[in-house]
C-alpha cells in the first residue's frame, strides 16, 4: 500500500516556543476535535516541565496531513519529536535526531540563535539532516527577523553546514496565533504553508522495505503493565505482533532473545496498539526485559547491529546518600539504600546521559549527569515520589590528556544584561577564571557577552547573577571543550550560621540573631545539631543557639516587651540551595522540607575533621 510518510525533529533553544507550535499543529492538522478540551502546551505532559516551561523529555507524536482546497492531494503521515531545549538534557536530543529525516529549527524573532540553537543543529547537521528554518514570535514588537536570518546563516557557515543545507527554506510564524508565511510582514493565516514545506522539503524515511527487519532503541520507557517499552524507527522490513526478535548490541553480541508482544504507534498524544510496522515507521516495541536505549531490535537472522550516535559524556557529579540526620524517616516513604538504588539504576536504564556508582560504604552513590539543572530534575522527581535523600556540593569530573595532564569540562557563557550590569558582570565571572571571548550591544540597552569558563567555576554562580542584575539578566551555558586545569578557583566568600541545639526555634533568639547576618528558618521550625541556619555576614563559620527564649522574672519594665518583628527568612529552592553549600555541607532532601546542613554533624568531630584535612 502506497502512502506518504515524514518523520521531523522540532529543535530550538529553551522557551522559543516549539511546544506551542505543535499544539497548533494538532489543531490545524484535525488530531483534536473542534469541541475538545485541551490543555496548553499539551506535549508538556510531566508536572515539572508544566511548572518550569520547559521540556524535559522527548515526546514523539504524529499528525495526518491533507491538503485542502480543489486539488486535495495524499494524506500524509508526519511523525513529529518535541526535542528539550535545555543542554543539560542533550542526551536525548543526540538520540532522537538519528530517527528523522529532517529539522524544523526555530529561533525566536528577538533573542535570536542561542548557545542551545548551536548545539542541537551541530548535532543535525552533522548527521546531514537538511533543515526548515522557522522565526517564531514575528509579531513580538522588539522582534529583528531579518538579523536573526543573518544570524542563523552565519552560525550554519560556522558549523560547517555543505551548500545544500545552506538553502534552506525560510518561513515567518507565530505559534501562539497559529499562522506562518513566507512573507515577514504577514499576520493572519495558518500553518498550511509550514505543512506544506515539510511535504516538499523533508525527504521520506529511506528505510529498506524488503529488507529483514531492524529496529534501533532511542528511547526507552517503562509500563506498569506492558513492562519495557522500547521506541526507535523501524529501519527495514516489518513487524507484526509476536514476531520472533533478538536485541544486538553495538558489538553484534545477542543481548536477549522474546516476541513482540505489543506494537504501539504514535497518534497524536495517544500511543495506540497496531499490529504492524512497516519501515520508515516510528514505533514502540514490549516483550524484551534487558534490551536497552542504542540496542538493535531485529529478525533473529539479522548478526549485524545498526549504527547507534554516541553520547556526549557527563561533565558533572553529585553524592546521593541516605538521610542520615536526625529528622530522618520522618516525612519520606522511601529512605533506605536499598530503594535509592532501585531508583537510580532505573533512572539510568532509561537516561544514557546519567552515571551512577555506588560507594565503598554502600550508603550512598555518585551519580554523574550533564549538568546541575538535570541532576535537579532528577532529584526534585525522586523527593515528589516520597524519597529522603541527603545531597553532597557539585563537582565536576575531571580527566588526564594524552601528556598526563589533567583537564576538566569547559562551558560556552551566553549572557544577556542591561548595560549598567556588563561590568558587574565581567568582573564576577573574571574571579571565576572565565576569558571573555566576545562583547557587542544588542539593542535596546542591552549587551551580549560570551565568555569560555570552566565548569567548576559557574557552579553556585546563578542566584549571585540575579543579584547583580537585579532579575533582568539571562544567562545561557553550553558544554564546549576539556581544557587545562585552571588551578584554585575562590568559592563561597561568607561563613554560615550552624545551630547547637536541637529543638524548635525561638523568635527571641532568631531576633537576636539577625545582626549576625541573613536566617534561612522561621520560629517554631524544627531544627538540630549541626543545621544551617543563615548566612554569617563574615567570612567564618558560627556556631548560635536559635533556641534561646527570654527569661521570665516577676518585673514589668516599659519597652522591653515590644512585639518581635522579623525580618523574613530566605527560603532557597532546591537547585539555588544545591549550588551554595560549601564541600563540607549537605542539602537534605525530602517531601517537605529541603534543609542545608553540615555533611559532618557534630561540632567536635568537624573540628578534628578540619584538623586532619589542614594537616
Amino acid at each position: 500500500m502506497s502512502r506518504s510518510l515524514r518523520n521531523i525533529a522540532i529543535i530550538a533553544h529553551v522557551d522559543h516556543g516549539k511546544t506551542t507550535l505543535v499544539d497548533q499543529l494538532f489543531r490545524q492538522s484535525g488530531t483534536f476535535r473542534d469541541n475538545q478540551r485541551i490543555e496548553e502546551r499539551a506535549m508538556d505532559s510531566n508536572d515539572l516541565e508544566k511548572e518550569r516551561g520547559i521540556t524535559i523529555l522527548a515526546k514523539c507524536t504524529s499528525v495526518e496531513w491533507e491538503p485542502k482546497g480543489p486539488k486535495g492531494g495524499e494524506t500524509t503521515h508526519i511523525n513529529i519529536v518535541d526535542t528539550p531545549g535545555h543542554a543539560d538534557f542533550g542526551g536525548e536530543v543526540e538520540r532522537i535526531l538519528s530517527m528523522v529525516d529532517g529539522v524544523i529549527l526555530l529561533v525566536d524573532s528577538s533573542e535570536g540563535a542561542m548557545p542551545q540553537t548551536k548545539f542541537v543543529t551541530g548535532k543535525a547537521l552533522a548527521l546531514g539532516l537538511r533543515p526548515i528554518v522557522v522565526v517564531n514570535k514575528i509579531d513580538r514588537p522588539d522582534g529583528r527577523a531579518q538579523e536573526v536570518l543573518d544570524e542563523v546563516f552565519d552560525l550554519f557557515v560556522s558549523l560547517d553546514a555543505s551548500d545544500e543545507q545552506l538553502d534552506f527554506p525560510v518561513l515567518y510564524a507565530s505559534g501562539r496565533n497559529g499562522y506562518a508565511s513566507e512573507d515577514m510582514d504577514a499576520r493572519a493565516g495558518d500553518l498550511t504553508p509550514l505543512f506544506e514545506k515539510i511535504v516538499s522539503h523533508v525527504p521520506a524515511p529511506k528505510a529498506d522495505p524488503d529488507g529483514p527487519f531492524k529496529f534501533l532503541v532511542t528511547l526507552l520507557d517503562r509500563d506498569n503493565f506492558l513492562g519495557r517499552i522500547l521506541t526507535g524507527l523501524v529501519a527495514s522490513g516489518g513487524i507484526k505482533v509476536n514476531d520472533p526478535i533478538h536485541a544486538l548490541d553495538a558489538g553484534g553480541k545477542v543481548v536477549e532473545t522474546g516476541r513482540a508482544s505489543k506494537l504501539l504507534a504514535f497518534r497524536g498524544l495517544e500511543r495506540v496498539p497496531v499490529e504492524e510496522a512497516r519501515a520508515g515507521d516510528i514505533v514502540s516495541i514490549a516483550g524484551l526485559t534487558t534490551a536497552t536505549v542504542a540496542n538493535t531490535i531485529a529478525h533473529p537472522s539479522v548478526t549485524e547491529p545498526l549504527h547507534a550516535q554516541p553520547i556526549d559524556p557527563p561533565t558533572l557529579s553529585m553524592r546521593f546518600a541516605v538521610n542520615d540526620s536526625p529528622m530522618a524517616g520522618r516525612e519520606g516513604t522511601k529512605v533506605t539504600s536499598r530503594m535509592i538504588r532501585d531508583r537510580l539504576e532505573r533512572e539510568a536504564e532509561s537516561n544514557v546521559a546519567i552515571r551512577v556508582t555506588e560507594s565503598a560504604d554502600r550508603d550512598s552513590f555518585e551519580v554523574a549527569g550533564r549538568g546541575e539543572l538535570q541532576l535537579g530534575v532528577l532529584i526534585e522527581t525522586m523527593r515528589r515520589e516520597g524519597f529522603e535523600l541527603g545531597i553532597s556540593r557539585p563537582r565536576v569530573l575531571y580527566r588526564e590528556d594524552e601528556n598526563g595532564n589533567r583537564t576538566e569540562p569547559y562551558e560556552t557563557v551566553v549572557i544577556d544584561v542591561d548595560d549598567e550590569h556588563s561590568g558587574t558582570v565581567v568582573e564576577k565571572m573574571a574571579t571565576r577564571k572565565a576569558e571573555m571571548t566576545d562583547m557587542r550591544p544588542s539593542g535596546g540597552g542591552k549587551t551580549r557577552i560570551t565568555f569560555s569558563a570552566p565548569s567548576r567555576g559557574l557552579i553556585g554562580y546563578h542566584g549571585e547573577f540575579l543579584s547583580d542584575t537585579r532579575g533582568t539578566g539571562i544567562m545561557n551555558r553550553l558544554f564546549e571543550k576539556y581544557g587545562p586545569h585552571k588551578g584554585p578557583i575562590e568559592g563561597r566568600i561568607n561563613g554560615v550560621l550552624i545551630s547547637n541545639a536541637t529543638g524548635e526555634a525561638v523568635g527571641y533568639a532568631l531576633n537576636s540573631l539577625e545582626e549576625r547576618g541573613v536566617l534561612f528558618v522561621s520560629p517554631q521550625e524544627k531544627l538540630y545539631e549541626g543545621m544551617v541556619i543563615g548566612e554569617n555576614a563574615k567570612p567564618d563559620d558560627l556556631e548560635v543557639n536559635p533556641l534561646k527564649s527570654k527569661q521570665l522574672t516577676n518585673f514589668r519594665s516599659t519597652g522591653k516587651d515590644d512585639a518581635i518583628r522579623l525580618t523574613p527568612p530566605r527560603i532557597m529552592t532546591l537547585e539555588q540551595a544545591i549550588a551554595y553549600i560549601d564541600d563540607d555541607e549537605m542539602v537534605e532532601v525530602t517531601p517537605r522540607n529541603i534543609r542545608i546542613r553540615k555533611a559532618i554533624l557534630d561540632p567536635h568531630e568537624r573540628k578534628k575533621a578540619r584538623r586532619r584535612d589542614g594537616a
